[in-house]
């Protein structure tokens, strides 16, 4: 097939979807079986893979004079994004199944964004995977300012501008690499074609570090955070976050690795400093959708500090943390996102008891928070105790300062479930009705699933992951 198609034929179904049902529902089973077409084909996708470098799939709108041409290519790595990607806009999707307000533009955005975020892992030229990069904030700008909570329009306006700022960054930093290597693919790049490389550098980090988000560049998320609905906000932090360390790993990185040597240490630092603020400020939160806004945030820097210990075992550690992490953080919004639905609030002291009136919802919610604080058993232990391993062997063993942050996850989820889930029955959860469409609820249980399978079995995801950083690495070093 054309694989173009996967990236602009959503550009193109989105609006002419739209048009014939913005009246009517049926624009979600159109997404959905976009969604899972595009599984499909990834998956095809994947079996064709060579076992190391890159796979041309074609060069399409070629403008020779400036080297402007859409080059899609994919290694390991992008197709375990587009993977990811797939999975959660088929379970975003579900998770909206029950949506009344405007269906119709709701997924028609929700398509669009699928062919913009496939751009961006199959694009390998510099000004097409920004030009994708930047059509990324379109839909997600409208999707919380359309249906997002009361403070939609600052947070959807704050969004927009932080990254956008930060994307002009990004876009000096590929004008430089175009002037001083004379091409926009990314392929061809080396560093020492570079005159300016640490230049380049800082401009890419800053750029993304705002897209992942790190401390302190992160005060953009909460707000979206918070004010997104729930599946929306599953797709900020499961896809959009993502995109932003993806992105430092192939280009900050991968593409820069003496750089990348040079100032590791910004890595670690930032990284820790994310993850112990944005633990404590999850400590502090009594908002249960803003702790687990905060919870997220923290996560990205443990995933930061694995960036920069830039060791075969530390990259591919980082990029199974970015996995379950996605996994495990969805749910988390979408049960948030539920019980403020249904008892009109988001303070925990105004919870409790939730069990005993949604025993299977309240299972989900504490597995996907024993998840994130890295109980056994989970992705969550799996991600972690090998970004403690990893960092370790990099570092030495005062890396042992990650297991705060564990030490804090522990203390604010446990105290959520002990304010939401458990103790006495509040008046609030009484007077609730916890019924439950039923594709929604199968989205939840389909995130429980995988965070249980790749926590008792992380080697098949190892085994892909390993394979996608194997082709840098040479005697163990970049």
């Amino acid at each position: 097939m054309s694989y173009e198609l996967l990236i602009f034929a959503p550009l193109a179904l989105s609006l002419l979807v739209y048009i014939p049902t913005r009246n009517l529902g049926g624009t979600k089973y159109v997404a959905l079986a976009l969604f899972v077409y595009m599984f499909s084909k990834t998956i095809e996708l994947y079996k064709q893979l060579p076992e190391h470098g890159y796979m041309l799939l074609g060069k399409f709108l070629e403008v020779k004079a400036f080297d402007f041409v859409l080059t899609l290519q994919v290694d390991r790595l992008s197709v375990i994004m587009l993977l990811l990607t797939c999975v959660l806009l088929i379970l975003v999707t579900l998770s909206s199944w029950s949506l009344t307000k405007k269906p119709a533009a709701y997924f028609s955005l929700l398509i669009f964004f699928s062919g913009a975020i496939f751009g961006v892992f199959m694009s390998t030229n510099f000004i097409w995977f920004f030009i994708f990069w930047e059509l990324t904030l379109i839909p997600m700008l409208f999707l919380v300012g359309i249906w997002g909570a009361e403070g939609r329009i600052y947070a959807a306006i704050k969004f927009f501008l932080y990254t956008h700022v930060a994307s002009m960054l990004i876009l000096l930093a590929f004008f430089l690499i175009y002037k001083q290597s004379g091409t926009f693919d990314m392929t061809l790049v080396k560093e020492a074609m570079l005159t300016t490389p640490a230049l380049i550098w800082w401009l890419m980090f800053i750029g993304f570090a705002v897209k992942m988000p790190l401390f302190p560049f992160h005060t953009w998320l909460p707000d979206a955070h918070v004010q997104a609905p729930s599946p929306v906000s599953a797709l900020l932090a499961g896809v959009l976050l993502k995109m932003g360390a993806y992105a430092m790993m192939r280009m900050v990185i991968l593409l820069l690795p003496i750089q990348a040597e040079k100032f590791a240490w910004i890595f670690v630092v930032l990284g820790l400093l994310t993850l112990l603020y944005a633990g404590f400020m999850a400590l502090y939160e009594t908002h249960v959708k803003k702790m687990v806004a905060y919870s997220s945030i923290s996560h990205m820097g443990l995933i930061a500090i694995a960036m920069g210990a830039m060791s075969y075992a530390s990259l591919s550690a980082a990029l199974f943390e970015m996995i379950g992490h996605a996994l495990i953080i969805s749910p988390l919004f979408l049960i948030a996102g539920f019980l403020h639905q249904k008892m009109n609030t988001w303070e925990m002291t105004d919870m409790g008891g939730v069990m005993q009136k949604a025993p299977y919802l309240s299972a989900i919610f504490v597995l996907a928070g024993l998840g994130a604080l890295g109980l056994p058993g989970t992705m969550g232990f799996i991600g972690e105790i090998t970004i403690l391993i990893s960092t370790i062997e990099s570092f030495g063993s005062w890396m042992v300062v990650i297991l705060l942050g564990s030490l804090i996850s522990a203390s604010y989820l446990i105290w959520t479930f002990r304010r939401v889930i458990y103790g006495e029955m509040s008046e609030g959860v009484k007077n609730a009705n916890f019924s439950m469409n039923r594709v929604e609820f199968f989205s939840l249980l389909v995130f429980a699933f995988l965070i249980i399978l790749f926590g008792i079995y992380p080697q098949t995801l190892f085994d892909e992951i390993n394979q996608a950083f194997g082709v840098y690495f040479t005697g163990g070093t970049l």
